[in-house]
């Protein structure tokens, strides 16, 4: 299941919507997904201010550990929105768009996996 990239059709403009739903799974939840980033950015910068006044190494790892950790989450939401929003739509229309998001989806996994 390999498709050149440039072969994967992108999706369209969150302003787009279709017959049955938002072009984006996740735009029902978007202010859900801004808060929870707004938040790790927030820890992000905290973590610079504790390198910053010297804090102990520990507690920045265990900050550091907590964004991985918050991010992961985000990461793991969204691709489970695009697998039954995206993916599920593009495989009950078959074709090659749906061999696309099948080999989109799996990359993305392996990214995630490695990451």
């Amino acid at each position: 299941m390999t498709h050149d990239t440039a072969e994967v059709k992108r999706h369209p403009p969150a302003s787009e919507t279709s017959e049955t739903g938002p072009a984006q799974g996740y735009l029902p939840h978007k202010e859900n997904y801004l808060k929870r980033l707004r938040r790790i950015e927030g820890q992000v910068r905290g973590i610079a201010r504790m390198i910053d006044e010297d804090k102990y190494c520990i507690d920045v790892l265990t900050q550091i550990s907590a964004v991985n950790s918050a991010l992961r989450s985000v990461a793991l939401t969204l691709l489970d929105e695009h697998l039954g929003h995206c993916v599920s739509r593009a495989v009950a229309g078959g074709g090659a768009e749906a061999a696309a998001k099948l080999d989109e989806a799996s990359a993305a996994i392996a990214r995630l996996v490695r990451s």
